[in-house]
């Protein structure tokens, strides 16, 4: 004999109303810790600091360093090695970040009632 009323798998209507709460707190979450975000900066130097690149949690970059001394006319190779090495790295370690970030709040999704 089929029920009558109420939710199918037992989810009662109290439930979905806590689950859009939790869903609706952790989309702030994200929004906030996404604009906090945006606004560091993730550096990082190649060639023993010859080189350094800052960039955005915007994936911008900001700022670039390079000592004179690797500046050479005969070797331009090296040096776009070394920007490209920098770049890089600062890029790793903001999505590192971002990654972490956003993980941390999915974790909380782990809290919700199904």
């Amino acid at each position: 004999m089929a029920k009558r009323g109420g939710f199918g798998g037992g989810m009662m209507p109290g439930n979905i109303n806590q689950l859009m709460k939790q869903a609706q707190k952790m989309q702030k979450q994200m929004e906030e810790q996404s604009a906090a975000f945006e606004g560091k900066e993730f550096s990082a130097s190649a060639g023993g600091g010859a080189v350094s690149i800052t960039v955005s949690g915007k994936k911008e970059i900001t700022k670039v360093s390079i000592d004179k001394e690797v500046v050479d006319p005969d070797d331009v190779e090296m040096l776009e090695d070394l920007i490209m090495a920098a770049t890089n790295e600062a890029l790793r370690k903001m999505e590192e970040e971002h990654s972490a970030l956003m993980g941390g709040i999915a974790g909380g999704a782990g809290k919700l009632p199904f």
